[in-house]
């Protein structure tokens, strides 16, 4: 177990780490003396976090370039870390998008390519890295998300696959404890990211603004550090950010607040882009 939030010494892995939370997760870590390998697509991004965290640290990232949507790619991930650091820790199964849209103007497709992220993603990511956790008694992390708690209009596929990824953690977290590894599902509300610039086939509009105002987004920052302090607990689930928590207690105790709101924005023809890491 990691006691008091000492990460020293510890093997972490993170998929999803050229952006966003990701980002913020591996400085944190970095900072607190973990070893890094950092997986994403985006390798020139990833490059110039590996080099900025050398720069402040001396202790340089392993740099990975990986999609969690293609088989054998967190495979290598994983064995990349486990030849060059010896162990494997902890994973941070990161990488996701949100698609959005009104169900009448998605398709099929669009509900697949979410799931193959945010849901099968993480699969893949859990499945290649259970053995070298499960040996060194580790932690799994998953970033879920509020919607996993709520749906609302235009965010059928993104609240799908955080509902299912939610449902996942619930039902494999007892079964993995058997065995030595604790698993944190981590539930966001609106956090400082890329996000909401990602359109719904994959691709960042970096020069988009930001679709939320300023005072309801948590920085990346304070984020990453209520994530890294619910791990070092090793609690079972995290909502990050007040408003979240307001939200998931509303669904859970008055439900048809949450059903009231739900159907003003489909009378008014509106949904929002989905949130959270």
């Amino acid at each position: 177990m990691i006691r008091r939030g000492d990460f020293r010494g510890k093997v972490a892995l993170i998929t999803g780490a050229s952006s966003g939370i990701g980002e913020e997760l591996a400085r944190q870590l970095a900072q607190r003396g973990a070893l890094l390998s950092l997986a994403a697509r985006r390798t020139e991004s990833l490059a110039r976090l590996a080099q900025r965290i050398a720069d402040a640290t001396g202790s340089r990232p392993l740099a990975i370039e990986c999609d969690v949507t293609r088989d054998g790619d967190v495979e290598r991930a994983v064995a990349q870390t486990v030849r060059e650091r010896g162990k494997l820790d902890i994973v941070f199964a990161n990488a996701g998008f949100g698609v959005a849209g009104l169900f009448n103007t998605l398709s099929v497709a669009d509900y697949r390519r979410q799931f193959e992220t945010n849901v099968f993603g993480v699969l893949r990511t859990l499945y290649a890295a259970l053995p070298e956790v499960a040996a060194a008694r580790g932690h799994l992390v998953i970033t879920g998300s509020i919607a996993g708690w709520i749906s609302t209009p235009g965010t059928s596929a993104y609240a799908m696959s955080k509902f299912a990824v939610r449902a996942l953690a619930n039902s494999i977290t007892p079964e993995l404890a058997r065995s030595g590894v604790a698993l944190t599902l981590i539930s966001a509300g609106f956090v400082e990211s890329n996000i909401r610039r990602v359109d719904n086939r994959g691709v960042l509009h970096a020069e988009a603004p930001e679709p939320m105002p300023p005072w309801l987004v948590m920085s990346r920052s304070k984020a990453a550090r209520q994530i890294l302090r619910a791990v070092a607990r090793g609690r079972r689930e995290a909502i990050i950010t007040g408003h979240g928590r307001l939200l998931v207690a509303l669904e859970r105790f008055a439900p048809w607040i949450i059903r009231a709101v739900g159907r003003r924005m489909a009378a008014r023809g509106r949904g929002y882009r989905p949130e959270p890491v």
